[in-house]
């Protein structure tokens, strides 16, 4: 039985080498076209991520945020959240991560923005909303809140889910490093892993990440 949420108030191991240009496969050929991964979302589904911290899963809703949902369904449907580094964590703050260990697919994503969607739920505790930096200017970034963050709702960042297990894992994420990271993403999506590797070695990494428990079909 899923859980209910006091906050709804309103209406594999990783591959050797990712670091840098990510594997010696290279990235997988699908996150390399944004325009292709466009997919409804259904309803509800979960998505497991495997971290070197341990697991905990995120459940989408559609009908909290819908076009945000659509993305992230597309992201973790084709494992782009795979063999990141979770590159920030401010205790009663946030978790932030969603730059690609590729930078080709950093560069394909950098402008595939989203679409506000209306705040329908809060960014409480455990929700998981994109981040932004200005009107409709979402696209791979999340943020997962440790504390309660009105200040977010205000400035459009609407989540599309919540974390549904694993809470402990998310907040036992290495925060050693704080902010600091926050400031070099430009670094980050040219240089991939191997930048984040030389200056904050410590950071956890998303192994792997599975899309599981999808229920009833998208509504048109």
């Amino acid at each position: 039985m899923r859980r209910a949420l006091p906050f709804l108030a309103v209406a594999a191991l990783l591959v050797a080498g990712c670091g840098g240009g990510g594997s010696s496969k290279g990235p997988p050929k699908a996150l390399l076209d944004p325009s292709k991964l466009n997919a409804k979302a259904p309803q509800l589904f979960d998505c497991i991520f495997h971290t070197t911290a341990g697991d905990f899963t995120i459940e989408g809703h559609r009908t909290w945020a819908p076009i945000g949902d659509d993305r992230f369904f597309n992201l973790c449907k084709n494992h782009f959240y795979d063999g990141q580094k979770i590159f920030r964590v401010v205790p009663r703050f946030v978790v932030q991560f969603g730059i690609s260990p590729y930078p080709a697919v950093s560069k394909a994503w950098e402008n595939a923005t989203i679409p506000d969607d209306t705040i329908t739920a809060q960014n409480e505790p455990g929700a998981v909303s994109f981040a932004a930096a200005g009107p409709d200017t979402r696209t791979t970034q999340i943020f997962i809140n440790l504390g309660s963050n009105p200040q977010l709702n205000v400035d459009q960042f609407a989540p599309f889910g919540v974390v549904l297990d694993g809470m402990n894992v998310v907040r036992k994420l290495y925060s050693g490093y704080g902010d600091t990271p926050t400031s070099h993403q430009p670094q980050m999506m040219r240089e991939g892993n191997a930048y984040l590797e030389k200056h904050w070695p410590k950071l956890d990494t998303i192994i792997s990440t599975k899309v599981a428990n999808e229920s009833n079909p998208a509504l048109p």
